[in-house]
Parts: C-alpha cells; sequence; structure tokens
C-alpha cells in the first residue's frame, strides 16, 4: 500500500469490504476442504497419520507461500484483478483433485487448490485502501470473519460426501469458486490508490525490490510469529480436529464435522470484534489477553486421559481422569474465540507500523501464519506416531503460545524502556 488517497465514493468502501469477505469465505472454504474429505481419502488409501498429516496441510503450504508475491502484486495491479484470478486459478486445481486416484495425485492437485488461501493476503491489502488508519482495524476484522469459511466445509461437505462422495464435493466447491469470481469481478471496482495511479495524480509504483524492504525488521518477523499461532494454529486445529474427535471420542464423521465446525465459527466471526477492540484498547492488550487465555486452554487440553493408583491406608485406590467431550468442546471454543481476536490484532500492527508496505508485510505475516497451517498438521500426525498420545498436539501449541507471550512481554518491555531513555512522551498504542 502506498497510501490513503482522496476517499472513495461513500457506499465503495462497504461494497468492497462486503464482496472481499464473502469472496474470502468461499476461498477459506475451498481451502480446508480436506479436514473432511481427507478422512475418507485416508480410509481408502490406508494412510498413516503423518502421510495424512501431509495431505491435509499440502494446500495450507501453497497458500502460505504465495501470500507474500499476492500481497505486492495487489499493491501494484490491485485488489479486484488479482483476487477474480486466484478464484479462477484454485477453482480449476480443485475441479481436477475430483479426477486424482493415487496419493501422488492428491498431493499435486492440493498444492494447486491451496491457492485459495493467498486470498487473504489480497483482501488486506485492497480493502486496507479503502479505510483511514482508525478503522483499518474494524475493516480487517470484519474481512477477517471469512475464516468462517472452515466452519460451512465441516457443516455441508460431511453431507454432500455422505450422499455423492468426495469427488462431488470437490467439484461443487469448484464451481462456487468460479461463481465467486465472477460476481466479485461485475460487482467491486478499483481501490482509490490505483484509480488515482491510472489518472496519472499518483506516483508509479515502487521497485519490486523496495516493497520488501522492511522484511529485515526483526518487529516484522515477531509479528509473524504471533500470526503463526493465532492463525496457523487456528487452521491446523480446522484440519486436525474431525480427525482427532473421531479418534478420541468415536464420533463418526458427519458429528465429527459439527463440532469442528463449533470451534471454527467463534474462531471466525469474532475476528470483526477483535479487530474493533484493537481499534479501542489497542492491540497490545488483546494480544496479551489472547496469549494468556490460549496458554491455559491448551495446558487444559493437553492433558492426556490416564488411571492413577495412590496407596491408600486401606490400600491402592484408583483414578481415572479425561477430559469428556462436553468439556473439551467448551474449552476448544474458549481457545478458538481467542484466537480470533488475536488474528485481528496482529493485522491491526500492519498498516499502523508499515503503511506502505501492506501487502508485502500483510503477506510475509500471512504467509508465516499460514506456513504453521502447513507444518502442524505433520507434526501433530507425527508425534501421533512417536508417542500415541492424542493430545501430544496441544502439548506443542502449548509450548508454543508460552514463547509468543515471552517474545512479546520482552520486546515491549524493551520498547518502554527505550522510550524512556529517549522520547517520553512516545507512545506505542497500536502495539
Amino acid at each position: 500500500m502506498t497510501a490513503i488517497l482522496p476517499a472513495a465514493p461513500s457506499q465503495e468502501p462497504r461494497q468492497a469490504l462486503v464482496m472481499s469477505t464473502i469472496a474470502f469465505t468461499v476461498c477459506f472454504a475451498v481451502w480446508t476442504i480436506f479436514s473432511i474429505i481427507g478422512v475418507r481419502i485416508k480410509q481408502e488409501l490406508g494412510l498413516s497419520e503423518t502421510e495424512f498429516g501431509l495431505l491435509i496441510g499440502t494446500p495450507i503450504l501453497t497458500g502460505s507461500l504465495v501470500r507474500m508475491l499476492l500481497g505486492v502484486w495487489t499493491d501494484r495491479y490491485g485488489g479486484r484483478l488479482v483476487y477474480t484470478a486466484v478464484m479462477l486459478s484454485a477453482a480449476v486445481a480443485t475441479l481436477l483433485l475430483s479426477f486424482a486416484h493415487t496419493y501422488e495425485q492428491m498431493l499435486i492437485a492440493a498444492l494447486g487448490v491451496g491457492l485459495a488461501g493467498g486470498s487473504f493476503a489480497v483482501g488486506v491489502a485492497y480493502v486496507s485502501r479503502f479505510f483511514p488508519a482508525g478503522r483499518q482495524g474494524t475493516a480487517l476484522g470484519i474481512f477477517g470473519v471469512g475464516n468462517v469459511g472452515a466452519a460451512v466445509t465441516k457443516f455441508l461437505a460431511p453431507l454432500v460426501l455422505l450422499a455423492w462422495g468426495w469427488q462431488t464435493v470437490a467439484q461443487i466447491w469448484a464451481a462456487a469458486v468460479v461463481v465467486m469470481a465472477i460476481v466479485f469481478w461485475f460487482t467491486t471496482g478499483d481501490d482509490p490508490v490505483i484509480r488515482e495511479r491510472r489518472a496519472g495524480r499518483a506516483a508509479p509504483p515502487r521497485s519490486f525490490w523496495q516493497e520488501f524492504a522492511p522484511l529485515k525488521n526483526l518487529q516484522v518477523w515477531r509479528f509473524a510469529f504471533y500470526y503463526f499461532f493465532v492463525f496457523g494454529a487456528f487452521v491446523a486445529l480446522s484440519l486436525w480436529l474431525p480427525r482427532y474427535l473421531i479418534g478420541v471420542y468415536g464420533f463418526n464423521i458427519a458429528t465429527a464435522g459439527m463440532i469442528g465446525a463449533a470451534y471454527s465459527i467463534p474462531a471466525s466471526i469474532f475476528r470483526a470484534y477483535g479487530g474493533v477492540l484493537s481499534d479501542r484498547v489497542g492491540a497490545r492488550t488483546v494480544l496479551y489477553w489472547t496469549f494468556t487465555v490460549c496458554a491455559v486452554a491448551t495446558l487444559v487440553l493437553s492433558l492426556p486421559s490416564a488411571d492413577y493408583v495412590v496407596r491408600g491406608i486401606s490400600g491402592p485406590i484408583a483414578f481415572h481422569f479425561e477430559i469428556g467431550p462436553l468439556a473439551f468442546i467448551a474449552v476448544a471454543c474458549v481457545l478458538g474465540f481467542f484466537m480470533s481476536l488475536g488474528k485481528a490484532a496482529v493485522y491491526k500492527h500492519i498498516p499502523v507500523y508499515y503503511p506502505k508496505n501492506v501487502g508485502a508485510v500483510g503477506g510475509m505475516v500471512g504467509m508465516i501464519g499460514g506456513l504453521g497451517g502447513f507444518v502442524l498438521p505433520i507434526a501433530f500426525g507425527a508425534l501421533n506416531d512417536l508417542t500415541g498420545v492424542w493430545s501430544s498436539c496441544f502439548m506443542l501449541l502449548f509450548v508454543i503460545v508460552v514463547g509468543c507471550l515471552a517474545w512479546m512481554h520482552l520486546s515491549i518491555r524493551r520498547m518502554e524502556r527505550a522510550s524512556m531513555a529517549e522520547t517520553p512522551a512516545l507512545s506505542y498504542a497500536a502495539e
């Protein structure tokens, strides 16, 4: 993003935000399609836990790696063009997935399906140009509600799968993306910066390499680590929970999908509220809340089922401990809710600290966060194979969130000391 230039017509920001959010919802539904059809594919092909983790994580890899490049392209060529191209490309790959028969073919198709995940970086760079700095946290929070697409897949995909098979799920999801791409193209316009640039009233775009200059700042990588947890772990759990619920509690795929959606919904729709809170009380405060509560939640969920024997006065006393399904769902929903607040808070930082590089910085942060959605499911599967303990995935998440909290706190203390020493009046309200 180069600058917020003369305001667009009064209804245009709202139109751009609404259509971008709907498009992101559809893209996210496609991006997480393997959370449901992957369970059936695992059964058909007899995949190991690690192979299953790689399969559901492959689309996340592509969607993550392309985010930074797509963000820069959006800054240079406009979100309307890039968003539409991304959706059409993802639709072709999703359709081809339905004709795959071997594990290798499915992995290749999954790489193409992952392009849908790159839509996030496009939407952030596109939407942010329509709003002033004081409203960008709210606007980007609303846009991030498109994460609810994961819940859409968990609600609807099991019904289609059980009725017509997983191939039909892929075909219907591909058709939905094509329709969304057409609707988006004809209902949105170019952002103010692109219009001014085409009219010759704005400076031409900077060189390609200048777009990436802020990435040398450690602060950008710190924000990316935060997003690795709040978004990457959210995506990983969205993909992993159906399998987890089937394995731990014996649910069928439809029930597991519905419960997985119960996690995904609060982790998505409350992202808008996280944006509002970030504008009002500051992203720093919201992130403190997020990491503290998430640390407690992941610690609780990491406790494995166990039997204990205590040597009592009159003989051995046996105890059994496990987190029942209702307690698991409740804690998981709390975890998802605070992750949603954290996702919005991280992206509140970016247009404040890097207003001229939203595409590159937002793309980098989104890329690292998305890589969490790729790496973590594979790690979950590997931990299952190595330890044989289902809750090992939450043990890993506990370690990561504690690392986020420690790094943030130490960095903020260092910033405060530097502020007091150099310019006492300096405020870091955004963080």
